[in-house]
Formats: C-alpha cells, structure tokens, sequence
C-alpha cells in the first residue's frame, strides 16, 4: 500500500498546500507581557521629569496671574466652583473662568508627575531615589489641592496665600533635583571642589529660600489682595516688610559674590563657575524688577514678573548647589 493509499499527506504535500498549514495568531498574554516589559530609556526618563518640573514652575506663575487679575475667588468655594457646580457659570463673570482655569492646571501637573512616576518605576534597573522623588511630588500635588481648597474657603487669608507659595516652592526643588539626579549616575558624591564651598552653596540655598518666604509676608501685606472680597492683609507695615526682603536679597547676593571669589581661587571646574554666574545674573534682573514695580507702584504685570524671576531664582540656587558635586 503506497502513502496516497492511505491519505495521509506528505511532508512535501503539506508543504505544497499553505492552506494546511496551522495558522499561529499572538496572545492577548504575550502582548500584555509586551507591555510589562517596556523599559523607558535614560533619556525618555529625563524628558518626563523635565516636563515635572516645568509644570510645578508654570503653574506658579499661573497662580500669580490669578491673584492679579482679582480672580483668586473667582470660584468662591471648593471643591466645586460655586453652589451646585463643578464649572463656571455665567452669573459669576469672566473671574470664574480664570480662576476655574488655574485649578485645571492642577491636572496638568498631576500628568507631568505622573508620566514621571511611570517613567522611573518602569526604568530598568529601577532607581530608588527617582522613584521616591517622584511620589514625593505625588504627596505635594495632593497636599497643594487641600491648602488650595483651604485659601478659598478663608477667603484668601493671607496666612495660607504664604504657605501655599512655600509648597509650590518646595515643589519645584524636589523637581529640580528629580530632574537633575535623573542626568546623573548613583555612585558616590564626588566633591567639585573644596566642603567648605559645598556648605556656602547650601547656606545660599537656605538664604534664598528665606527671600522667597519672605516674599511671600510682602505679598500679604500689598494691595494684591487677590480679590476685592478677600480677607484682610498681613499687620506688617509695608516699608518695614520690603526693607526686611531687600536685606535678604543683599546677603543672598554677599554669599553669591564669595562663592564666585573663592571658586575662581580653587581654580574650581567651569560648571561651578558657569552656575554661581547665572545665579548672579538673575539676581541682577530679579532685583531691577523689584526695584521697579516699588518705585511705580506696583503695577500687576511687573508683579507677576518678579514673581517669574523669583522662581528663576530658586531654581538657579539650586543648580549652584548642584554644580559643585557629581556622582559617577
């Protein structure tokens, strides 16, 4: 009896016959494995703690537009936007609008840490610091959205305008140095020059965070109240505040015009140098625009100005604070 007899095809048969072929379809499970084993590269991790970064600056600013515009109650209450609604209505004027704009923003800075909290959970090797970093700026998003919630419902006392800034601030160091460790190596700190500079960039840094609470207290104390409804200002004379903020400036600028002295004297690397010149520069800027909206009395957009280069010059406290060290 010969193969044909028995039908039983051929290897050569099947082969000639695609038809007969099994047909081999993917899986759901290989492509949810797929999914599993997305590794975001080094670069792709930077770009997402950049945009955290950028978000947590932006919606500074956006912040100070609102208070500038009176639309601070533009939404009187919280979390809906007046009685009975989540969004603005008509009855409540163009203030509504912005101020219901300004807390959308939330969720825009909500994406950019999240993206970055993915990004540095799925990075392989995963790196703990990056990882708690970013949650951290989880918890800051969560707890900005309760002492938002507080200044409207005190209608904007300016207690909890000042800690709300004093978050936001700390929001965008932990940002910062998120987005510079994600540049960087986890090997051991190496010194860039001597730890006697090292701490003189951390008492710079300290200083400028206390010219920022400080101008936090001027803020409360100036007619920008935020709204025509708001709470009343801070108890603190107007001149004596600015006078109090214009002296940390000058320290902030003492310990930036040393720490330049004694790096070009340690012959310190140039990313040190570059940074602590930067930092000047906008301390330069930030204290022309100060200067000015004082001496015109303190027109709104020279306000949200200053308060752009405020965040400015957070920001370059820090990456001077970030030049003198590397890790491998």
């Amino acid at each position: 009896m010969t193969q044909q007899d028995t039908g039983i095809p051929t290897a050569r048969a099947a082969s000639e016959h695609p038809s007969a072929q099994p047909v081999v379809r993917a899986s759901p499970a290989g492509t949810g494995r797929r999914r599993r084993d997305w590794t975001p590269t080094p670069r792709q991790v930077e770009l997402a703690c950049l945009i955290a970064l950028v978000a947590n600056t932006l919606i500074v600013v956006t912040g100070g537009a609102v208070r500038l515009t009176n639309s601070g109650l533009g939404c009187p209450t919280w979390p809906e936007c007046t009685g009975g609604s989540l969004v603005p209505v008509s009855t409540l004027g163009y203030h509504s609008v912005i101020e219901f704009t300004n807390r959308m923003l939330t969720y825009a800075v909500s994406a950019g840490v999240g993206l970055a909290i993915l990004a540095s959970m799925f990075q392989k090797p995963r790196r703990p610091v990056l990882v708690k970093l970013s949650w951290g700026l989880f918890l800051g998003v969560v707890l900005q959205a309760v002492i938002g919630g507080i200044t409207v419902l005190t209608k904007l006392a300016p207690e909890w305008v000042a800690v709300h800034m004093c978050v936001s601030m700390g929001m965008i160091a932990v940002s910062f140095v998120l987005w510079h460790r994600s540049r960087e190596g986890d090997g051991p700190v190496r010194l860039l020059t001597r730890r006697e500079l090292l701490w003189l960039g951390r008492l710079l840094v300290i200083a400028t965070g206390a010219v920022v609470a400080a101008g936090t207290l001027v803020t409360g104390t100036d007619p920008h109240a935020g709204a025509e409804d708001a709470s009343k200002r801070l108890p603190f004379k107007a001149m004596d505040i600015t006078q109090v903020h214009a002296d940390l400036v000058f320290i902030v600028v003492g310990l930036t015009a040393a720490l330049w002295l004694a790096l070009k004297a340690t012959d310190a690397r140039p990313r040190a140098l570059r940074g602590v010149r930067d930092m000047f520069a906008v301390l330069l800027l930030q204290a022309a625009i100060g200067y000015t909206q004082y001496f015109t009395g303190l027109p709104a957009w020279m306000v949200l100005l200053h308060m752009t280069g405020a965040c400015l010059t957070w920001l370059a406290a820090w990456r001077v604070l970030m030049s003198l060290r590397e890790r491998a």
